[in-house]
């Protein structure tokens, strides 16, 4: 093994990274974070947009329910030439379980317009000047992103869809990553995202540190298993020829996107704050793993729709692409590093210090980095398949 050590702060990584990083570790000293309340809401809508839609009308204003990384608020918006619709609004908080930016994911879902299915972008507050904290305004989508009998557990985490959806939903589900991943970035280049082509190693390399960074802002203690990670993936970045970058979703799962129960079609896929552009093999260790996926009669689905060597095998296919066994490797173990780091640091860290209007829910994740840590474990122990 190499004697590689962790860099400085001063990594390299996307620009737009490195200033998520300043801001979460300046607001770590800032005072207790209060969840904001419906009339409080009610109210900073109704003079948001009496200045960006005069004569409209805001009523309905109701929280939604789970988000460990937004607080979001349903509304309806009734115009002056007679149009009534349902509107989303996501703010962050002081601090979240995903640091992320609004702005960035506000830019993806135009472009996505019409290439993908996804929620219309309507309105930003891009550094919260109006709202709080900074805040997005889309159209809301119908659909569920569970089946109405799956009970209480979290959206996403071995969600069982059962044969008949699965069925409809899988090659849906594949056929729009595939999309999303032929997304031509240097024709249509996407405001704000760079491009990691500064050498062969850079699109992992970027990851790598923006991760490795967040650990050492968030951490509570020193955790071998991290320790040995966090080298392990340093010594062993792979090459993305250029060929490989693509824009990536960056959290793409059953659980972030919205299907209609009766016809399961799927009619939007959310959650793109995590996406950049980087190697395609990045979004196929998330997807396979195990979290979100489902183990009946011994039998892996990856998120309840594809056992893993098909969904490779039918990713090569449409896509046309090759799947680098060694590389699709190295990012299953990044992406149990990556939930590792999201529950015991980030959230931990957000709760702690009462940033966050979901403490509970974050303090309650943090027990999953028994999950994370055995997986970290499996698959250092196992190295990359022949």
């Amino acid at each position: 093994m190499s004697t590689t050590t962790l860099a400085a702060p001063a990594m390299d990584m996307e620009a737009i990274n490195r200033r998520i990083l300043d801001r979460r570790a300046a607001n770590r000293s800032l005072p207790p974070y209060r969840a904001a309340l419906i009339p409080e809401v009610t109210d900073l809508l109704a003079s948001y947009f009496a200045k960006v839609s005069p004569g409209a009308i805001v009523s309905g204003v109701r929280r939604v329910g789970g988000g460990a990384s937004k607080e979001q608020f349903f509304f309806t918006l009734d115009t002056s030439d007679g149009t009534s619709q349902q509107y989303l609004l996501r703010m962050d908080p002081r601090s979240a379980i995903t640091e992320t930016d609004r702005e960035r994911e506000f830019i993806l879902l135009q472009a996505m317009a019409g290439f993908v299915p996804v929620p219309e972008a309507a309105w930003i507050d891009a550094t919260g000047s109006h709202f709080p904290q900074p805040a997005a305004i889309m159209k809301v989508v119908s659909g569920v992103t569970k089946p109405s009998g799956s009970g209480v557990k979290v959206s996403g985490l071995g969600t069982w869809l059962g044969p008949d959806l699965r069925s409809k939903l899988r090659d849906q589900f594949l056929d729009h990553l595939v999309a999303i991943h032929s997304y031509d970035f240097r024709a249509n280049p996407l405001a704000g995202f760079e491009v990691p082509d500064g050498d062969i190693k850079q699109a992992a390399r970027w990851v790598v540190n923006y991760w490795h960074e967040l650990w050492r802002i968030d951490h509570g203690e020193t955790r071998p298993i991290i320790a040995l990670a966090q080298q392990w993936l340093l010594d062993n970045m792979p090459d993305c020829p250029p060929e490989n970058l693509v824009l990536t979703h960056g959290d793409y799962r059953t659980g972030n996107y919205l299907f209609d129960e009766a016809s399961g079609q799927i009619t939007a896929l959310l959650d793109w704050e995590l996406a950049r552009i980087g190697d395609f093999h990045e979004d196929l260790g998330w997807v396979l793993m195990q979290i979100f996926g489902t183990n009946e009669n011994g039998t892996f689905r990856a998120s309840d729709l594809f056992e893993r060597e098909e969904f490779i095998a039918e990713y090569e296919r449409r896509s046309g692409r090759t799947v680098n066994r060694t590389t699709l490797h190295f990012y299953d173990v990044l992406s149990s590093y990556k939930c590792y780091v999201i529950c015991a640091a980030n959230g931990l860290a957000a709760a702690r210090s009462q940033h966050n209007h979901q403490d509970v829910l974050l303090t309650f994740l943090g027990c999953a980095t028994a999950i994370f840590a055995g997986d970290l474990v499996r698959l250092l122990s196992q190295g990359a398949p022949a």
